[in-house]
């Protein structure tokens, strides 16, 4: 079994729990922060609906430096542009397409020319892109409790989606 045949399931399930918790993120919140250090609703929201973004970088360039401003900020308006802004699909036909060598390949993160990441794109996929997505879906799983709203089902049952699974 090849490499992305292993990873293929993995991001249809994180995608599909991003999205449900993309959906849920209240409009009228965006600027809730539970601390001053802590990013407001609205930007958090929108960064995990443009992780995928940042997935396809990984999977089809040598290299990224954050300073050439390639990657525009997307500005939170709704659940709904959210959800249609998230580019699971984009990531997984990268993903499909990719060989066993090109996970081997080096990648590397910079910002004007100082490394800030730098191993191979497997590593860099895993690490800077779907980490990354799980560990701020889960920061928007507070923002959405500290709101009242329900939090979804991950892996396993939620206080509030008990019949998620």
């Amino acid at each position: 079994m090849s490499i992305n045949e292993f990873l293929l399931p993995e991001l249809d399930e994180e995608s599909k729990k991003t999205r449900t918790t993309l959906e849920r993120v209240p409009a009228d919140k965006k600027d809730f922060a539970p601390h001053p250090k802590s990013m407001p609703l609205g930007k958090l929201a929108a960064h995990v609906a443009q992780l995928a973004d940042f997935g396809l970088i990984i999977l089809t360039t040598p290299e990224l430096d954050f300073s050439t401003g390639s990657i525009k900020s997307l500005v939170f308006e709704s659940p709904g542009q959210l959800v249609k802004a998230e580019g699971a699909a984009k990531v997984r036909a990268a993903l499909k397409a990719g060989s066993d060598g090109s996970f081997k390949e080096n990648w590397k993160l910079s910002f004007q020319g100082k490394t800030i990441f730098e191993g191979s794109r497997f590593l860099a996929y895993r690490q800077m892109f779907l980490n990354h997505l799980v560990h701020h879906r889960a920061q928007l799983g507070v923002y959405l409790r500290l709101n009242e709203k329900p939090v979804p089902a991950t892996y396993g049952p939620s206080a509030d989606d008990k019949m998620g699974f």
